[in-house]
């Protein structure tokens, strides 16, 4: 009998020194968690603060980059405009094409010749070609007709300017090269229309041809941006 409450105090001794022991590893395990956490905290912080400072640095050169295009064509004889948003350059079709036409006009090639090579001058020659990601000419139609009949026509117009640019008759051969590595040549149809000054829809303003740049990660950065409320 005694042996018997022997065994039982002893087993109650050995469970009484288990209990602290294993007590005590669920507060380290629980430490462990916390440092993690905090490591994992401070790790976020420095990434948010390197994301702002790329957004901000990439925000920069986009307003920097207007400024320099609005410098540049602001008293141009050309008739361009430049968003003030996005940087697209917009000038109406009518100076490169007949209507319903996608073959250059000769004023079109003189217009082109003059143009283009101040506008990747900027882009390209400026201190900006290492964040340019992707210059896009984009043809858009009007409402006239269906909308396949002006995705070909407003595409056969942006090509019909690319293939000007980058043929042998184009006077400023320099930027062709540079060029070919980020061009992109798209048709819109009539999906973007714009309005005039009454803000009533306009065939003549919907008929266009714009000059757009894409910095790079310009993407994910807008997400990131939005993500972090700015």
């Amino acid at each position: 009998m005694i042996n018997k409450y022997g065994r039982l105090f002893k087993g109650e001794q050995e469970e009484g020194h288990f209990w602290p022991s294993f007590t005590d590893l669920l507060t380290v395990i629980l430490l462990c968690f916390v440092l993690i956490f905090i490591i994992m905290m401070v790790i976020k912080s420095y990434q948010i603060e390197e994301m702002e400072r790329t957004i901000d640095q990439i925000m920069g050169v986009r307003v920097n980059l207007i400024e320099d295009l609005n410098d540049e064509f602001r008293e141009s004889t050309v008739g361009v405009n430049v968003d003030e948003d996005t940087g697209a350059l917009i000038f109406n079709t009518d100076i490169l094409y007949e209507f319903d036409e996608a073959d250059l006009k000769e004023e079109g090639f003189e217009f082109l010749d003059e143009f283009v090579p101040t506008y990747l001058e900027v882009l390209l020659e400026g201190g900006y070609e290492e964040y340019i990601s992707e210059i896009i000419i984009e043809g858009h139609a009007d409402r006239t007709g269906g909308y396949l009949y002006n995705l070909e026509l407003s595409q056969q117009r942006a090509y019909s300017v690319a293939d000007h640019i980058l043929s042998e008759k184009f006077p400023e051969k320099a930027v062709q090269e540079p060029l070919k590595e980020k061009l992109t040549v798209n048709g819109k149809s009539f999906t973007d229309g714009r309005k005039n000054d009454e803000g009533e829809y306009s065939d003549e303003d919907s008929r266009r041809v714009e000059f757009k740049f894409r910095l790079k990660d310009e993407e994910i950065l807008e997400q990131t941006r939005e993500l972090l409320g700015k």
